[in-house]
């Protein structure tokens, strides 16, 4: 039987990167679930999204390394357990290991169900931040996985505009590539500041970038949906 040579040439690849990796190192020395917590921490520390007393809804959330810089955020003491001043509201597809005071949801965000869940929780409360590390599975075949991805970025668009307090931001991964630039025209139709953002933490082979919305043009908040 042929070997996948390819594929384990990607496999060591992604190995190598991963054990030298200094953000992997630096997420088990302070306690971190993922590297992916730097990114959120890069794109924070440039826009100043994230302040206790907040209302944050994490998409795409497992393993939970952005709950978790969010929740050090909300924490008198930082990643010390104790009251924290703000909601954490986590939603994923995926198994999530608790995390102390962050409330979630498992279930597919497609799904109107799911959705139903995450408004209850929401309660009606005006939301500061939403931050979406969602991404597809994806198939292999490039079109098919734009896509994917811009549905779920339309999605997360979409949960902002009936959401996000009127000066509050949207921080969403998308990847360059087919749809992209209408991502971006939609990002500009729906926020009065729009950033691109490539985080230190993200891999230079890696074709992932962040978008973020901030403020809600006026007009920009579309009517409820219908009971």
């Amino acid at each position: 039987m042929k070997t996948n040579t390819k594929s384990k040439k990607v496999n060591k690849a992604w190995l190598h990167d991963h054990v030298t990796d200094p953000y992997v190192t630096l997420a088990q020395k302070e306690g971190y679930r993922a590297r992916a917590a730097y990114k959120l921490k890069e794109i924070d520390e440039t826009l100043h999204l994230i302040k206790p007393g907040q209302l944050v809804v994490d998409l795409g959330a497992t393993p939970g390394a952005w709950s978790q810089y969010v929740r050090r955020k909300f924490a008198a003491g930082g990643a010390a357990p104790g009251l924290l001043h703000g909601t954490i509201i986590a939603l994923d597809i995926l198994d999530f290991e608790p995390i102390e005071g962050v409330h979630f949801i498992q279930g597919d965000f497609r799904e109107e169900a799911v959705l139903a869940q995450l408004e209850a929780l929401v309660a009606g409360r005006p939301v500061d931040v939403v931050v979406s590390d969602m991404a597809p599975n994806l198939s292999g075949i490039a079109s098919t996985d734009a896509a994917r991805i811009q549905h779920l970025v339309e999605l997360a668009v979409d949960f902002a505009q009936h959401h996000l307090k009127p000066q509050g931001a949207l921080v969403a991964k998308v990847f360059h590539g087919g749809g992209y630039s209408e991502l971006v025209t939609l990002f500009k139709k729906t926020f009065r500041v729009v950033k691109t953002v490539k985080p230190k933490a993200s891999r230079d082979r890696s074709s992932e970038t962040f978008l973020v919305g901030i403020g809600l043009k006026a007009g920009g908040v579309v009517a409820d949906k219908p009971a």
